[in-house]
């Protein structure tokens, strides 16, 4: 699996070549990202000048820690969003197998391809992205660990919607590591900001693989303000909640089946998924279909009133 054949969401400029306009016409629903994103706060000017100290990095571990439940016993550190770690994980054990259950996202069996593991079911190595996508798909800590072998990789990139659902007691199991990032939830998938957390000793060697100052000092500064304001999270999740249920409704007489996905994406079977988002398309909206699906569509949350009536006018004409 090379970068080019990677599946994603995104790819605005590709449909603006194909169904023009500008990008600043576009409605961009193909992604899972938050679209009323955490206010990013004032940036002091030493963040941009200096290089990024201890004092900065400690705050925002601390804050993370605080925001996620960590337990006292594990390591946490940060990087340069989740994708820096997953590019590493597979150096933590010997290559062998790594089971992955597909459809999943791809950027795991990516890295663990580059460094020569052999995909299966269920491996030396597992990954569980949970909640799971495109699906939504959640895994119980008996799963987990009556697959666990040598590592096992829980992706919670997208678990801030529901944190109830969280695994991260299993973060005190050898071999297992949890990641987290300001991507999704928070709407900072610009700041590239993700953590691995794990036992001390697993941390360490991820430390050692990612070098010195791993996220720059804006990324501190922001991650430390977005994780300690806990109740703009409790608002969120409320109208995440709301939102997710509205356009359900909204796509509902368009569907063959119940809808599937977390607050913050929507996966939906339709007819022909392929005409369902050329017609969005010719609206300067765009969405998610999958190369290995005919009939599912991804929708991620309009932000605005006007962003919804744009899409409610739209599949009027699917």
């Amino acid at each position: 699996m090379n970068q080019a054949s990677r599946d994603h969401g995104g790819g605005l400029d590709a449909a603006v070549t194909q169904f023009g306009g500008q990008r600043a016409d576009w409605l961009d629903l193909s992604t899972g990202i938050n679209p009323v994103p955490y206010p990013v706060p004032e940036i002091p000017q030493h963040f941009w000048n200096d290089l990024p100290d201890k004092a900065a990095q400690t705050a925002l571990l601390d804050a993370a820690r605080d925001f996620w439940q960590v337990p006292i016993e594990a390591g946490i550190l940060a990087a340069s969003g989740v994708s820096a770690l997953i590019a590493q994980l597979p150096r933590l054990a010997p290559t062998a197998t790594v089971g992955i259950t597909r459809p999943t996202y791809n950027e795991h069996e990516a890295a663990f391809r580059t460094f020569g593991w052999k995909i299966t079911e269920t491996g030396s190595a597992n990954i569980f992205v949970h909640p799971n996508n495109p699906d939504g798909r959640l895994f119980t800590a008996d799963r987990i660990r009556a697959n666990h072998r040598e590592l096992t990789i829980i992706d919670e990139s997208f678990c801030d919607i529901s944190s109830d659902q969280s695994l991260i007691e299993l973060a005190l199991t050898p071999g297992i590591v949890i990641l987290k990032g300001l991507g999704k939830f928070w709407g900072l998938a610009g700041l590239r900001l993700g953590f691995a957390i794990a036992l001390p000793d697993t941390i360490e060697r991820l430390n050692d693989m990612l070098g010195p100052w791993a996220i720059s000092g804006p990324a501190q500064h922001i991650g430390t303000a977005a994780l300690r304001d806990h109740s703009w999270a409790h608002e969120t999740r409320k109208r995440l909640a709301r939102d997710a249920e509205r356009l359900d409704q909204t796509l509902a007489p368009y569907t063959s089946a119940p809808a599937n996905g977390t607050d913050l994406f929507r996966l939906y079977s339709v007819k022909d998924a392929a005409h369902f988002q050329n017609t969005l398309a010719r609206h300067h909206i765009w969405s998610r279909v999958f190369p290995y699906s005919k009939n599912l569509l991804r929708l991620g949350l309009p932000a605005t009133d006007g962003d919804w009536n744009r899409l409610t006018s739209a599949v009027h004409e699917v």
